[in-house]
């Protein structure tokens, strides 16, 4: 079957159905490459207004009255705006459209940055700060509608692949902003300028969806699909994952420059050209570890990856207490690389756990299809936003380390108690044999061979 073109004044697709291969070959993978590389533009610029205060902060000198645990609350509360608002940008992809709500998240974006050029300089209070940094939080909702837009247009096969580079293109944003800031710091330029260069690009990423992007007209919120997500114990299990993962990235996007200022005494100059390392490498990697998970598996790449961020956070804990500037920054490169590993590999799993649930409901074919694609796009807004609360608890588990300590190494201890939790609970769900087992039960023998161990 070929779907119809979109019309050029509405760009509604009325039918779409990439598991069918003749379709997906001759209409649908087209199209929906087209709107997988201008959705992960808008979502990279989202992503880097979302981090803007992480970099804004390392402007903000002793004129501007703010302690690092100010600086930590600000970033904190930034995190959580933007861990909040995904789930509604996850149900407002069928609402408006995948196209329409592009345009319209970019140019929300446009607030938090010219709000924030208004009021940056010295004198301004704190609240003041704190409230204008919340509205840059909006950014943090595209990564949730751009996953479900995208997650529409790709069949099964090819979702570890299309939603790795979606996110991993979007996290990218994180590291431009700092590549630009090292650019504006480098030329002594100050903040307003940063946030001006970011305008333009704002209303470019919106004029883009505009003319390039679809909606796809079945697409619908399916409202009992959420129910059902938010009963299946495994979103929640998966919400926690993905707090190791996403949330690890996030939260040292925020925190890797503030940590390198007050530890090691970084000028905002020196901390830039460090900092800019870890977000761009666990940006890049982590359409790496879609492959390696549909290759491999989700659950035995997400289960090795627990292993060597536990031990990379070791590294760092030993760093920490030695003030050895050169192994902290490796060590911490290197975690933000495992940390965008990690997410691909877990947000890979999550539609072919729904998929293998309904096989053992004994679903064939289109209906095993229709069941897990439904769960699974209910549940990844769900996940994501869940995941990203990890960066608020890892911004605040750093204040509280400073203000105990005057360091970031109990913050360090506790990371690394926390990724040890997170390969058992890998390890038990998802791999431990028995209880797959137990699961398989109900199906028959043929069926009885398909485990989470394979998702």
């Amino acid at each position: 079957m070929t779907a119809p073109a979109p019309t050029s004044r509405s760009r509604w697709i009325k039918e779409w159905d990439p598991e069918d291969e003749t379709f997906w070959k001759q209409t649908g993978e087209k199209v929906a490459r087209r709107n997988l590389y201008f959705s992960v533009f808008s979502e990279h610029i989202g992503f880097s207004i979302w981090t803007l205060w992480s970099v804004l902060v390392l402007f903000m000198g002793p004129e501007y009255g703010l302690t690092p645990a100010d600086k930590f609350l600000l970033t904190s509360m930034v995190t959580l705006v933007g861990a909040v608002v995904r789930v509604p940008y996850t149900f407002a992809v069928a609402i408006f459209g995948g196209r329409n709500w592009t345009i319209i998240s970019a140019g929300l974006l446009l607030v938090p940055t010219i709000a924030a050029f208004a009021v940056m300089k010295p004198g301004t209070s704190f609240d003041t700060f704190l409230w204008i940094g919340l509205l840059a939080g909006v950014g943090g909702g595209n990564f949730a509608s751009s996953m479900t837009n995208i997650n529409a247009f790709f069949p099964l096969k090819r979702k570890g692949w299309a939603l790795g580079l979606n996110a991993g293109g979007g996290n990218v944003g994180v590291a431009a902003i700092q590549l630009v800031a090292l650019a504006v710091i480098g030329a002594n330029g100050g903040p307003r300028v940063l946030l001006g260069i970011y305008i333009p690009l704002i209303v470019a990423a919106a004029v883009c969806a505009a003319l390039f992007m679809d909606n796809i007209e079945n697409v619908k919120n399916d409202t009992g699909a959420a129910v059902d997500a938010a009963k299946d114990a495994h979103t929640w299990i998966m919400s926690f994952l993905y707090i190791g993962t996403f949330g690890s990235f996030i939260g040292y996007s925020f925190a890797f420059g503030q940590v390198l200022t007050n530890q090691f005494g970084r000028t905002p100059l020196q901390a830039t050209y460090l900092t800019v390392m870890g977000p761009l490498f666990g940006s890049l990697i982590r359409p790496v570890g879609g492959w390696l998970a549909d290759k491999y598996g989700g659950s035995k790449i997400t289960l090795y990856n627990y292993v060597a961020m536990a031990a990379a956070t070791a590294v760092l804990v030993v760093a920490s207490m030695q003030k050895s500037l050169p192994l902290f920054v490796t060590a911490f490169v290197v975690l933000f690389a495992l940390a965008g590993l990690g997410n691909g590999s877990t947000f890979k799993m999550i539609p072919g756990i729904f998929h293998t649930k309904a096989l053992a409901k004994g679903l064939e074919g289109e209906d095993a299809v229709t069941y897990g694609r439904r769960l699974s796009g209910a549940s990844m807004g769900l996940i994501g936003a869940v995941g990203a609360l990890g960066g608020v608890g890892i911004n605040l588990a750093f204040r509280q380390s400073y203000l105990s300590y005057g360091s970031g190494t109990g913050a360090f201890v506790a990371f690394l108690v926390f990724y040890g939790l997170c390969f058992a609970v890998t390890w038990a769900v998802y791999l431990r044999r028995p209880a797959v087992r137990a699961q398989a039960t109900a199906v028959t023998e043929a069926k009885a061979q398909l485990s989470y161990a394979e998702v």
